[in-house]
This record gives structure tokens, sequence and C-alpha cells, in this order.
């Protein structure tokens, strides 16, 4: 299963996410549910950093992505939302392959 936490402040403003493990719902390469996760996190990871030069700390590991933002920023926290938004989608689209939770820190 696939984990994607997403972080936020009292005020309800994303700080990031760390999202980990394999839906596992075909073979490794064929698998479109983790496909699907993997491009919309690059693509989120990318457009925080290279498009709007936001301030963030991003780590890549096996099977974990983690992206925290240093400060406050905007734009980098709309570009959160969308990820979010998009991980709730693909969770309904692939049920029982994705869990979405959004944590205070």
């Amino acid at each position: 299963m696939i984990i994607a936490n997403f972080f936020k402040n009292a005020d309800n403003k994303l700080l990031g996410f760390q999202i980990s493990g394999h839906a596992m719902q075909d073979i490794y390469g064929k698998d479109i549910a983790c496909a699907s996760v993997s491009s919309a996190v690059m693509l989120t990871c990318n457009t925080i950093t290279e498009a709007f030069k936001s301030n963030a700390k991003v780590s890549v590991e096996e099977n974990e992505v983690m992206l925290k933002l240093v400060g406050l920023d905007d734009n980098a926290e709309k570009v959160l939302l969308g990820l979010l938004t998009h991980m709730y989608f693909l969770s309904d689209e692939f049920t029982g392959r994705i869990l979405v939770k959004v944590i205070e820190k």
C-alpha cells in the first residue's frame, strides 16, 4: 500500500509530505497506481523547487519521497494542495491501494 502523509500546521497551511510504499496493483513496471503517484510526486517536487524556487528540502529514498518546506510559501502550499487533492482522487480510483492522511505538526 502507498501511504501518503501530508503535514500541516495549526493554521491548516500545508508544510510538506512523506509518501512511501507500493500499491502492489500489478508487477513492477506495470503498476499504473504506482506510476500515477510517482509522476504526480515528481511534478510536485520539481514545480516547488525548480519552477517556483521555493525553499524546500527534498529526500528521495528507495521507497519514500519526502518534501518539507523551509518556511511558509503560498505558491508551494498551493502546489501541495494540488497534490493532496490528486492523491485523494487516486485513492478513490485505486481503492485499497493508497492511504492519504493529513497530520498536524
